[in-house]
């Protein structure tokens, strides 16, 4: 198991930049060949972004990752904001840390990442610390994983990774289902058909409306049944919906779907009506 060193406290403290291989505000790609010859330099790396990636090519020593909102309402979110990783599940070479004013927690030892699960921390117990796992032979090992800021909500559906343990599946409360419909990655209409056997089970739709949708997740099937298909994860706590036709809306992680809120289409339209008359709607949408 990795262990926290008194030099690294001290190595912290000193830590200089380092030549960068390349990186934007979004993603970073360096070698630890670049300082091989201080094998134990830190270096600082700084992610403005809502979601990317990081590859580092032969790690050696290691690099703290500070990530941060890149809009005025995450940042207003802060103390809610979290960020999940996902390792690539090819990844070696180093032990991943949270780091707070020179202390680490461990969050994913190297032999964990090959498992390619997501883990989820707050933003407010630290920065990412990724630390070179002592080996004598650097040249196969790349440590590479996506990350995501994402403002925890209560509920399960938000997504389940950022939830320890077992959380009650409830359903949405009007004003929860009004909103989703104008802050959801995808939002569309349509009916469920299967689904396959997982801890979370992944359902497979066909929507006969698509009003909105992030990374092209659903795909345009033509043909007799005119309609989008796609797949849609559900967490393992919450039911699949029965037969009949669904609002389905939810969010995008790691370029997977994940359902949110998902009344049956005649609640829905029955909802929706009655605030677009009191002038209640958070916004508009057009359904026919």
């Amino acid at each position: 198991m990795p262990g926290w060193t008194a030099h690294w406290v001290m190595t912290l403290l000193l830590c200089r930049a380092v030549a960068q291989y390349s990186s934007d505000q979004c993603n970073w790609r360096g070698s630890g060949l670049s300082h091989e010859s201080h094998r134990r330099d830190v270096e600082q790396v700084y992610l403005r972004c809502s979601q990317g990636s990081l590859e580092w090519l032969y790690p050696t020593g290691a690099i703290i990752i500070n990530l941060r909102p890149n809009s005025e309402q995450l940042s207003r979110h802060k103390k809610r904001l979290h960020v999940c990783i996902k390792p690539h599940t090819d990844s070696k070479g180093s032990h991943i840390y949270l780091e707070r004013a020179g202390e680490l927690k461990l969050l994913i030892t190297e032999e964990q990442q090959v498992q390619g699960a997501v883990h989820c921390f707050s933003l407010t117990e630290g920065a990412l610390f990724v630390e070179a796992a002592p080996h004598a032979d650097i040249s196969r090992r790349i440590t590479a994983f996506q990350y995501e800021l994402v403002t925890r909500h209560p509920r399960v559906q938000t997504f389940p990774f950022m939830h320890q343990g077992p959380v009650p599946c409830e359903p949405c409360s009007d004003e929860e289902v009004l909103m989703a419909v104008c802050t959801s990655d995808f939002v569309g209409i349509g009916v469920f058909h299967r689904a396959g056997p997982d801890a979370h089970a992944v359902a497979v739709v066909a929507l006969s409306q698509l009003l909105r949708q992030k990374s092209s997740l659903f795909v345009w099937a033509g043909g007799r049944g005119r309609s989008w298909t796609g797949r849609v994860r559900v967490p393992s706590q919450c039911p699949l919906p029965q037969r009949g036709k669904y609002l389905l809306t939810g969010s995008v992680h790691f370029g997977e779907a994940w359902l949110g809120c998902a009344p049956r289409y005649r609640d829905f339209m029955d909802l929706y009506e009655k605030a677009h008359e009191e002038g209640t709607n958070p916004c508009e949408i057009t359904v026919y």
